[in-house]
């Protein structure tokens, strides 16, 4: 299967984009059920097999993300699970996804080294980043990178304070008619033939030597683990923390 890029902007930042084996810059929008297409607003993934059609966009200037990252200091749930300290903190994401908590963690102060194994997703965040990072100067404490992040973590010789685990939350019957870009992620993950073996990668990492781990789940999901050190609760959420 190709991927095709569809070019209508001469400042598309090819850099940005991951390794992918089978891409193809085209100036019209090919017939294919999914391509990219790089315009003024940047980089969007677009899926219109069906009508209609889907787009995946990244913006970290607006919309919900952009408000919480002004009110970072009112992000009290994940300040508990990070737990008090004067210096800053340096954070394994092990399941960037979409950024989402990272930029909260580096709005804290705080610096992050976050890893997507999805070629697509990294490629919307990395073009996402390029547009926002004169006017959001602390991305310049994060570090994204493509790839596995076990192989990546075991690659790495830092000392992390924390690693940080979001894995996608199962579906809510409640909002099968409103699929958001949680169940855009999925299809990507399956698009692109990535398992999500959210299990096999908490144990792993509780199997490793850390600090500490920060474990997001929906607030009524079952606990599997029973060495929980502590929890810190919100209104549809949980942190479970081990130490």
């Amino acid at each position: 299967m190709y991927f095709y890029i569809v070019e209508n902007n001469e400042f598309l930042l090819k850099d940005n984009l991951a390794n992918f084996s089978e891409l193809k810059f085209v100036s019209e929008i090919p017939n294919s059920n999914y391509y990219f297409i790089y315009d003024t607003e940047g980089l969007s993934f677009i899926k219109d097999s069906n009508y209609p059609k889907e787009v995946l966009h990244v913006d970290f200037l607006t919309g919900t993300l952009g408000w919480r990252m002004k009110r970072a200091n009112h992000e009290t749930n994940i300040k508990k699970a990070l737990g008090k300290s004067d210096k800053q903190l340096l954070i394994f994401d092990s399941t960037a996804g979409l950024l989402t908590d990272s930029l909260i963690f580096l709005s804290l102060g705080h610096k992050v080294i976050a890893v997507e194994q999805s070629k697509i997703l990294y490629s919307l965040l990395k073009d996402a980043i390029s547009r926002a990072e004169k006017k959001i100067p602390v991305l310049k404490n994060l570090m994204l990178i493509n790839d596995n992040s076990v192989n990546v973590y075991k690659s790495i010789s830092e000392d992390f304070d924390a690693i940080y685990i979001d894995p996608m939350f199962p579906k809510s019957k409640k909002y099968t008619k409103k699929p958001g870009k949680i169940e855009s992620i999925k299809k990507i993950l399956e698009l692109e033939n990535l398992k999500d073996d959210t299990e096999s990668l908490i144990e792993i990492f509780l199997n490793s030597n850390y600090k500490k781990i920060i474990l997001k789940s929906p607030l009524k999901h079952r606990n599997i683990y029973s060495n929980i050190n502590y929890q810190v609760f919100g209104k549809t959420t949980r942190f479970d923390i081990f130490l």
